[in-house]
């Protein structure tokens, strides 16, 4: 489980039109659609056999296993509307900006005299677009879940403990650790 990658994703998918396809048919129908009509791909990216899928998609077989129903929805969603995401990724990276709520721990490296106890704190933080750009072009290169947090962590060093500049210009480092929540926004 990826916190910072799922809530890329969750964020990314608020802006869809309309809602993925709800009924096992229509969702293996869309797979094979994707795979230009290849039941064998679908089989082989579901772990399931080729005949399965072909019933499926005549609707002989309605109610897949929990397991299943849950691979599918998972491939059907990543795969729906895949203009649509592009551009609230492109709006957010370029005009937008995302919003993080987090409910972590936080706390930084500054000079000596200073305090710098981590606590944990519930913050809602408008990034700017260049990080929104930083987080969707690392998680699009297969960036690990500790790389996509110090991304964040050095943004809400910069946005938040730094007010862009204002304040806190010694401070060198942001701890983001022990997430109990974390969403974002665009």
């Amino acid at each position: 489980m990826s916190i910072f990658g799922d809530g890329l994703d969750k964020a990314v998918q608020r802006a869809f039109t309309r809602p993925i396809p709800k009924s096992a048919g229509a969702q293996m129908r869309y797979l094979v659609r994707q795979r230009k009509g290849s039941t064998k791909a679908v089989a082989e990216l579901l772990g399931i056999t080729q005949r399965t899928v072909e019933r499926y998609v005549k609707d002989q077989i309605k109610t897949p296993r929990r397991d299943l129903a849950a691979r599918l929805e998972s491939e059907v969603t990543r795969r729906w509307q895949p203009q649509v995401r592009a551009r609230a990724r492109q709006r957010a990276a370029t005009t937008g900006g995302i919003v993080i709520d987090t409910r972590a721990r936080l706390g930084y490296t500054a000079p000596i005299g200073s305090t710098d106890q981590d606590r944990i704190r519930h913050l809602t933080v408008a990034l700017p677009p260049q990080y929104a750009a930083l987080l969707f072009d690392a998680q699009e290169q297969g960036a690990g879940e500790q790389q996509l947090q110090e991304i964040a962590a050095k943004a809400l060093r910069e946005v938040y403990f730094q007010d862009s500049g204002r304040r806190a210009g010694s401070l060198e480092e942001v701890r983001f650790t022990d997430i109990e929540h974390l969403d974002f926004d665009l």
